[in-house]
């Protein structure tokens, strides 16, 4: 008597966003800062990061950062770097154990997932990025790796608001060329941008079936970093990784 053998089960993604609370860091980056790009002291960056690899119950080297620079840089990781992954704002893997980490005190961490395949992604979306396609080209990437955009999710995290994201007329009309939904007026009648909302209007339009927002908002939600509420801050993160 024969039998088919079982297919193999699904990857699991697993998906967090930090907070600025429970860490080492002093005032301005209190707490729980993970930038280490921000003024910060570096023993103190650290023990954050290492508390990260703790809670998560992963080897801190294979914690994965990027040197983030507003564009549309997208680098496939495939081990543990030596250090964080230069100009580049998205992260993509098939790699189990690997946890890919992007930074935001405002913009949009974008933490993606194709769950047949295990193809992961994690994307640094602002302003310039969502502009400029960094969205579209962390899209291609996963699907060079194999992932088929109807089986992915996506995790969009806290960000600045709409009704708090005032920007000139030109900017506003420069990322609606991109993503019309994202130009919103702010709570004073200016105009504003809604990242969320573009971002997810992008990703729908590339056959996205399942995108979820984290509703709070950088500059009004106290226990998150904001550079445009506080200047000079530390930085949360968005992770993603296999389980």
């Amino acid at each position: 008597m024969s039998s088919t053998p079982a297919a193999p089960p699904a990857v699991r993604p697993r998906r967090v966003v930090t907070d600025r609370r429970g860490g080492r860091s002093r005032s301005p980056y209190d707490s729980f800062n993970l930038g280490d790009h921000v003024g910060d002291d570096a023993a103190d960056v650290a023990a954050n990061r290492s508390r990260v690899a703790r809670e998560l119950s992963v080897p801190e080297d294979r914690l994965v950062w990027m040197s983030q620079v507003h564009g549309t840089g997208v680098a496939i990781v495939d081990g543990p770097p030596s250090g964080p992954v230069p100009d580049t704002d998205a992260l993509v893997t098939a790699t189990p154990g690997l946890v890919l980490c992007v930074l935001v005190a405002d913009c949009v961490p974008v933490l993606l997932a194709e769950h047949d395949t295990g193809v992961v992604a994690a994307v640094h979306a602002g302003r310039e990025g969502v502009r400029r396609g960094v969205l579209p080209a962390a899209l291609s990437t996963m699907a060079s790796l194999g992932a088929r955009a109807r089986h992915v999710t996506a995790l969009l995290g806290p960000a600045v608001c709409g009704a708090c994201y005032e920007v000139p007329e030109h900017m506003q009309a420069d990322v609606a060329r991109v993503a019309p939904s994202a130009a919103v007026p702010t709570r004073r009648g200016t105009p504003g941008l809604d990242l969320r909302a573009g971002v997810e209007e992008i990703l729908r339009r590339a056959g996205i079936p399942e995108v979820v927002q984290d509703p709070r908002c950088t500059v009004e939600d106290p226990h998150l970093f904001s550079h445009r509420r506080d200047g000079v801050t530390g930085r949360q993160a968005g992770i993603v990784w296999l389980g």
